[in-house]
């Protein structure tokens, strides 16, 4: 046994004074006169025994009351460990605040009972020990020791969050700022349910710090989440059919029958159809729904999962083009057979321009850039091509029968496509094409059957194994190529389009889709979502108000059946995020400022709407598979413990038995206030 203040045994000193006073008590007798001399003896002698045993006993009493309250003030222990940490300690606490932590235990969610445990945690140190409350915000003003009350406080705020961290990041915060601290008792606290997908403490390897692992248990819930949703088609057109894929994953160990997916769009809701997910694995559903205006559009994906339900929404918005615009900039005069396959399709608007009179503050309307029978590309046209097409614009070249190579080659180095072959005057045919590459995907019902392919009298000699190649000929050598820049790309056909040379423009089935594709890949494909807690960069286009203003505000979008018993207000949300213009883009970044998952609409004014974005919540909380407590410890140095105790422990007393052992101090005030009771009744009832 071992004491935490040993001076206070001196104290038992004051065992001499109840002593000194039982041994010094002197009773002033009175004289009583009996006729019987020998009946007073006995009597006397009786009562003397009896008077001599209550003394005796009141003086054990009152010794014993001594002893035991000296020792409640020495504070006597049993060490637990080998050494004990005395002295002030900087104590970090990590409360798991991550949606998991809203599954049930027994009665209460893990968070509450997370709360708790840190109240007690902090309860169990003396008022002058130094304390950090973390969560998964990661806040700036949690990255600093406070007192014992404005720990407590702090706790209290704490709310669950879409934040969720790795174990092995949060204890490298914990050390951080204990590191700022100047007590040398150093000990960190992690309250979490250690789902597997964030419990990475092997990756922490600081053997100094004490480390506790306070496990939450909750009861196994089967959760069902929208994991992903995507496009089959990178830009989406006016008055067509949309597929939308979705990804739904079920965690459980169950099979999940009837699964409900509902698809939310301009305003309404229709069912999409029931789904059957096997346990342990995911569906992959084809949702269809036609566009039918232009510009902005929102929609919901939705199914039906309780208890967990914040992955059971997935939020995206798109923009619809009212028209593809494409250029085709000629060297001589204007290609009718290119002017023709546009003028058929509403949705296409094709300008021709002259080379020499081009604008380039234009490239940026356009999707697609045709270059047709250009003898010679020029510097300032290459260098503006190669920005258009970095910005997510498709060029694509016919070159002059007579072109300049030496200024060709100058443009296609822009690209990394290497240099252009001189012209061949041999009769070539077609042999192959890439139904793989998005040009020609899904164009084509039956991929076997025998295609026509173009043919040319002459061409130019494409360097190989440079780029993608599209289409070729029968000898393996390129007929068109594709060359990859920034969001853009770059398509090199080997021979001009003149009907002379090649006959490309008399295959319909090559030529006109192959014309529609490249514009619609040039539609800068816009992600449909972004995810909470990421940090997200929005790009829009720069716009000036009237008032000269530019400070661009976000706000959220009013979702009529979102979560009514949200804690926090889920619509009318508007702030000014960080912002940076860029030219004629501004590139918006929200940060930490999104924290609900929904729509988004970005604007000068509360009236305008410039662009809109959907965010989700990380689905990395979907999975509800926990780290079982005996493989918590696995590959971990000595310094990390698991302290498992049941929900009805008390922590504290927990918490004070690992850092100085078993301690009696209690037991000894307890034992004092007991035998001063038996002092008292030895004193009124013994006559």
């Amino acid at each position: 046994m071992q004491f935490l203040f040993p001076a206070f045994l001196f104290a038992l000193a004051t065992l001499a004074i109840p002593i000194i006073v039982h041994l010094f008590y002197f009773r002033r007798f009175k004289k009583v006169y009996f006729t019987n001399v020998r009946f007073l003896k006995e009597v006397k002698e009786e009562t003397s025994n009896r008077q001599r045993l209550r003394n005796l006993l009141v003086l054990l009493m009152r010794c014993l009351a001594i002893i035991f309250l000296v020792l409640a003030f020495a504070q006597p222990f049993i060490p637990l460990s080998g050494s004990v940490k005395k002295g002030e300690k900087s104590v970090s606490l990590y409360i798991d605040n991550s949606f998991s932590m809203n599954a049930l235990s027994k009665a209460s969610p893990l968070v509450e009972l997370a709360k708790q445990r840190a109240r007690e945690i902090v309860s169990a140190y003396a008022p002058d020990d130094r304390f950090q409350i973390l969560t998964n915000d990661f806040e700036g003003r949690d990255q600093r020791l406070i007192g014992k009350e404005d720990a407590l406080l702090r706790i209290d705020e704490i709310r669950s969050g879409p934040a969720s961290r790795d174990l092995s990041k949060v204890l490298l915060r914990q050390q951080q700022c204990l590191q700022t601290g100047k007590a040398e008792n150093k000990i960190a606290f992690v309250i979490s349910d250690f789902q597997n997908n964030i419990a990475d403490l092997e990756r922490f390897k600081d053997t100094l710090m004490q480390v506790n692992l306070v496990p939450m248990h909750a009861v196994q819930e089967n959760n069902i989440s929208i994991d992903s949703v995507w496009f089959d088609s990178p830009v989406q057109i006016l008055n067509q059919p949309a597929n939308l894929l979705v990804k739904i994953t079920n965690h459980g160990t169950e099979t999940a029958e009837e699964v409900r997916l509902t698809l939310r769009h301009d305003g309404q809701t229709k069912p999409v159809g029931a789904l059957k997910i096997p346990a342990g694995g995911n569906k992959l559903d084809t949702v269809n729904f036609n566009i039918l205006h232009p510009g902005w559009h929102e929609a919901r994906l939705s199914i039906t999962d309780y208890p967990v339900q914040f992955d059971d929404d997935y939020y995206l918005s798109f923009y619809v083009a009212e028209k593809i615009n494409v250029l085709a900039v000629n060297g001589g005069t204007t290609n009718k057979y290119l002017s023709n396959a546009f003028t058929g399709a509403r949705y296409f608007k094709l300008d021709n321009s002259d080379a020499r009179a081009l604008d380039y503050s234009k490239f940026a309307d356009y999707q697609l850039i045709v270059l047709n029978d250009l003898n010679s590309v020029s510097t300032g046209l290459a260098s503006e091509l190669k920005t258009f097409a970095q910005n997510g614009g498709n060029v694509l070249v016919f070159p002059a029968q007579n072109a300049d190579l030496s200024g060709y080659n100058g443009f296609l180095q822009n690209f990394n496509a290497g240099d252009l072959g001189a012209f061949e005057n041999v009769k070539r045919q077609g042999a192959q094409v890439n139904l793989d590459e998005f040009v020609f995907r899904d164009v084509f019902l039956n991929k076997s059957a025998n295609l026509r392919l173009p043919a040319t009298t002459g061409n130019f000699k494409i360097a190989p194994n440079r780029g993608e190649q599209v289409l070729t000929y029968r000898d393996g050598t390129a007929l068109m190529s594709k060359y990859q820049q920034g969001e853009g790309a770059l398509y090199l056909y080997a021979a001009p389009l003149d009907e002379k040379v090649s006959d490309l423009i008399r295959n319909g089935e090559i030529f006109v889709p192959m014309l529609f594709k490249m514009a619609i890949a040039g539609s800068k494909s816009r992600q449909i979502a972004y995810r909470i807690g990421k940090d997200e960069v929005l790009e829009a286009k720069h716009q000036v108000s009237a008032s000269g203003e530019s400070i661009y505000k976000l706000k959220m979008v009013a979702d009529e059946q979102a979560d009514t018993e949200s804690p926090t207000p889920t619509n009318g949300q508007e702030f000014i995020p960080e912002q940076r213009i860029l030219g004629s883009k501004v590139m918006i970044t929200p940060g930490a400022a999104i924290r609900l998952a929904g729509w988004y609409r970005l604007g000068l004014r509360a009236d305008t709407s410039l662009a809109e974005y959907a965010f989700n919540f990380d689905r990395k909380e979907s999975d509800l598979s926990y780290r079982p407590n005996e493989l918590l410890l696995n590959g971990l140095s000595p310094n990390i413990k698991v302290l498992d105790e049941n929900a009805e422990a008390n922590f504290g007393q927990v918490v004070g038995e690992q850092n100085q052992g078993i301690i009696f101090w209690r037991w000894c005030v307890i034992f004092a206030l007991l035998f001063l009771a038996l002092e008292v009744l030895f004193l009124r009832l013994w006559k």
